[in-house]
């Protein structure tokens, strides 16, 4: 802890004890202080600062009563709670109660943004990393633009048994994510034109990717097919895994009919095959790249499989495209580290996210059924929901009554998410059940009922 935040005025009227405790407390309001913070000893602090060590009892204990503090036994004094105050404002102002209002805890986390905590591997992943960090010689250069030559060769044994992926290392780009990767392969995708279509409610983070790189985006309903014939488009951006809207894979004739649109046309398509491995209802499709590896660009990622910390993605590239890529590949800068490339190649030759997988669909299939039972328990005939496995989430739609529910939720302490509806009438939630524990699910869910209730009935 650092002193330069403590001002004593020793001729103030104001008691000096008062002053420390006033500086402590801004501290830790203003988030310089976070919770788990240890503060000096009494001792320590009152020969630094020179004052008694009553002054420094009498600031901590208030701190303590307020609970901005607490004292452990045997271990000294620590910042108790986790409380963030924005910029004051004019205090007659609606924003000024807003911004001083304490930063609210997320009591049930129904977002997307987040894995199961008791399954996350990170005590073998540990492992990994520290063995690869004793590798001294492996670890002081910036390393391959590509990608790992170790991590490219166990993503072309892993995606073809996991997916049926058919590459060669040397067509698999590295990326710290799908939307780095997606920044790289626009700059490979202009000899094609510069539309691309996408369905509608599709991954809107890949469709700021095009949109900011000059690309126009043409919405289309589903894979409709005919529309790319009719528009004359040669860029296709698909999730066969799972329809974001939906939920449900690609079936197996629409798969032929875009493969064989591509081939007509010479279009390629861009398949992002976001945790096409974690299905637990059904057995996984194989990819679309599998079926053509010359028409099909291929992006896999491990957000949700290992750590969502761990920004590590994969892209399939045809031939076609390599020899643009290698032509300009001496001009990009590898954007995932180093040290975790390594590290997931090694997690992937001891077979660990094998296992790793088969644990987590066991896991998301319990979780996914408690949340459809506990939502059809709550709203009964009255709710909509759709189970999306590869997002590991649910989309809830009710008649709408006015109010915005997640809004209100997250006053409660229940993240959700608010998806964009285009049926009057009804309003939908994303809930996200990778980060919330199977028993906190129906406690949730009553929260939100209770409110939908409450402000049907007022609305």
């Amino acid at each position: 802890m650092t002193y330069d935040l403590i001002r004593i005025d020793r001729q103030s009227a104001v008691p000096m004890y008062q002053q420390l405790y006033q500086c402590i407390r801004q501290a830790i309001e203003n988030g310089h202080l976070p919770v788990g913070t240890k503060l000096p000893s009494i001792r320590k602090l009152s020969e630094d600062l020179l004052l008694s060590r009553t002054t420094i009892e009498g600031a901590y204990q208030q701190l303590c009563v307020e609970g901005f503090i607490a004292s452990r036994p045997q271990s000294g004094y620590y910042v108790h709670i986790d409380v963030v105050l924005g910029a004051k404002k004019d205090s007659g102002s609606a924003d000024s109660k807003q911004a001083d209002e304490p930063f609210r805890r997320v009591r049930y986390n129904l977002g997307s943004d987040s894995i199961d905590s008791e399954s996350a591997d990170i005590k073998r992943w540990r492992v990994h990393l520290r063995d690869v960090l004793n590798r001294r010689s492996a670890i002081i250069s910036y390393g391959e633009s590509q990608g790992e030559t170790a991590l490219r060769k166990a993503l072309a044994v892993y995606s073809y048994a996991l997916r049926g992926v058919s590459c060669r290392a040397d067509n698999i780009l590295i990326g710290a994510g799908t939307q780095a990767l997606l920044y790289l392969l626009c700059g490979l995708l202009r000899p094609f034109g510069t539309r691309i279509a996408m369905e509608k409610g599709g991954f809107q983070k890949a469709k700021q990717v095009f949109l900011d790189s000059g690309f126009e985006v043409a919405e289309t309903n589903g894979t409709d097919i005919q529309a790319l014939y009719e528009q004359g488009i040669q860029l296709c951006f698909v999730t066969p895994s799972g329809n974001l809207t939906t939920g449900q894979p690609m079936k197996m004739n629409q798969r032929y009919e875009m493969l064989y649109w591509a081939e007509q046309t010479g279009g390629l398509i861009i398949e992002d095959d976001y945790n096409g491995e974690l299905r637990y209802t059904s057995h996984p499709l194989p990819s679309l790249q599998g079926m053509d590896s010359e028409r099909v660009i291929y992006i896999g990622s491990f957000s949700k499989l290992l750590l969502p910390s761990v920004r590590i993605g994969y892209m399939v590239l045809p031939e076609l495209l390599m020899d643009g890529y290698r032509k300009k590949s001496h001009m990009y800068n590898q954007t995932a580290s180093k040290i975790e490339q390594l590290a997931l190649a090694s997690y992937l030759h001891s077979g660990q996210l094998d296992r790793q997988l088969r644990r987590l669909r066991k896991i998301y299939a319990e979780k996914s059924s408690v949340l459809l039972e506990s939502l059809q328990k709550a709203f009964g005939s009255t709710a909509r929901t759709v189970l999306h496995e590869n997002s590991l989430c649910v989309t809830l739609t009710l008649p709408d009554n006015g109010r915005d529910m997640a809004e209100e939720a997250g006053k409660q302490g229940v993240k959700v998410t608010r998806i964009p509806n285009s049926n009057a009438g009804e309003s939908s939630l994303r809930l996200g059940f990778a980060g919330i524990s199977v028993e906190d699910i129906e406690p949730a869910v009553e929260i939100l009922r209770k409110i939908y209730v409450h402000e049907t009935a007022e609305a």
